[in-house]
């Protein structure tokens, strides 16, 4: 099937191998070597380069897995720079925003749109070159009807060569023909649990699922599951979710870079996540009433594993953080238990609702006063702006417990006394 023109298409622009080329931006001697970017504590491998995947790096991998492979072959490996990716990821979002109709921003490093032209292979290639030249982050770009089948002309522009970074999948004579050597594994919405259940029924490739029964997909994959064969046989279901969704819960949590064993170091590292989150909060403009605190030793440590977690509902949503903190001494007063080796602990926020909105107390008359709501915005503003330098007595100066971060990357973009320093 040929899709004339006048047929809207969506754009999928997803950035190639996203941290790896963050860290290439500001470092060109590590363009075509092989690299990649753990996670939290120096953990897994959460990133490669063509290169690294080259050498049979799997992504999720335990970096202690693969040391022998990366002294072997010369890898560079970096722990994650999330404020670095996160500000590169901005960078390439505003980038894209200034040349789009409308624009979701599906994740940190991929998003859709629909845009002005009907030239549509010409102007993927346009985006992909105007991003590279303001960012230096190369992207492909994948074009198509509906957004899955963006996803899968994605997928294609990675592979394939001769597509160079771009593919309009309406273009080639004959979808079919690619859907039948697309793996269904690899589709987007297709899980471990699908991927399972269609491998059984002996549907292998796109193909096969675009021509399976709807009866048969909305039994066994349910709604989702027929909105994404209907997608794969042109039909539009997804539209683009151009308006920011409000949260409805923030999470802050870390794997320590050691093991905690007394109340107190748990504390303080739980009161830091507690006051990230509320930071983040006031950015989303909400109160929030419920705080849950959860402790864990690590997984592997046997039949000596402990896992809790408690909520606390605060008379009145708020947004101040001292409120958060007293919650946190709370729970953490509930949960703990001596003798255990902690290695990681978190805070969630649950139960949003707008200033405006917000339900009194009779004996909370006066809550979030013009006063609190001062000092927060005065304490986030140095905060933003300074860095981190504000904070709270009962976190502390004692911070030893911070995941490992031994090999990461300066913040290029976020601090004055990392900058990049050309000598000439």
């Amino acid at each position: 099937m040929r899709y004339p023109s006048s047929v809207k298409r969506v754009f999928l622009v997803d950035c190639n191998n996203f941290f790896v080329s963050c860290e290439r931006v500001f470092n060109a001697s590590l363009v075509g070597k092989p690299v990649v970017v753990l996670s939290n504590n120096d953990g897994c491998v959460i990133s490669r380069s063509n290169e690294a995947k080259a050498l049979g790096i799997k992504m999720g991998v335990p970096a202690f897995e693969c040391e022998s492979l990366f002294k072997k072959y010369g890898v560079r490996v970096f722990s994650s720079n999330f404020a670095l990716y996160a500000d590169m990821s901005d960078r390439v979002m505003r980038t894209l925003a200034a040349e789009a109709v409308d624009i979701e921003i599906y994740s940190i490093d991929e998003a859709f749109l629909h845009v002005h032209s009907t030239e549509y292979s010409h102007y993927g290639r346009y985006l992909s070159d105007l991003v590279k030249q303001r960012t230096g982050i190369p992207v492909s770009v994948g074009i198509g009807p509906t957004k899955t089948l963006a996803k899968v002309a994605n997928v294609l522009a990675k592979k394939r060569e001769e597509y160079k970074g771009v593919f309009d999948i309406t273009e080639h004579p004959s979808i079919d023909d690619l859907l039948a050597d697309f793996p269904v594994a690899d589709l987007w919405g297709v899980g471990y649990r699908y991927t399972k259940i269609l491998l059984t029924a002996g549907i292998r490739t796109a193909r096969d699922l675009k021509y399976t029964s709807d009866e048969w997909i909305r039994k066994k994959l349910t709604r989702p599951g027929l909105k994404m064969v209907f997608e794969l046989r042109g039909i539009e279901c997804k539209k683009l979710m151009s308006e920011i969704i409000p949260k409805k819960s923030i999470t802050v949590s870390r794997s320590f870079g050691r093991i905690l064993f007394e109340r107190e170091e748990l504390l303080r590292a739980i009161a830091f996540f507690m006051v990230r989150a509320a930071e983040k909060l006031r950015k989303e403009g909400c109160l929030a009433s419920t705080v849950t605190v959860f402790i864990a030793t690590s997984y592997y440590e046997g039949h000596n594993r402990y896992v809790n977690s408690v909520s606390y509902v605060l008379p009145v949503a708020s947004a101040y953080t001292p409120d958060f903190l007293r919650a946190v001494e709370i729970c953490l007063q509930r949960i703990f238990k001596q003798g255990y080796r902690y290695k990681k602990a978190g805070v969630i926020l649950t139960n949003f609702v707008l200033p405006d909105q917000m339900q009194l107390h009779l004996f909370n008359p006066l809550p979030n006063t013009p006063k609190q709501e001062t000092l927060m915005k005065v304490c986030d503003t140095i905060n933003s702006r300074f860095g981190s330098i504000l904070s709270y007595a009962v976190v502390g100066f004692d911070q030893t417990w911070k995941a490992q971060c031994m090999k990461r990357s300066p913040h290029y973009t976020t601090s004055w006394n990392e900058l990049l320093v050309l000598e000439i």
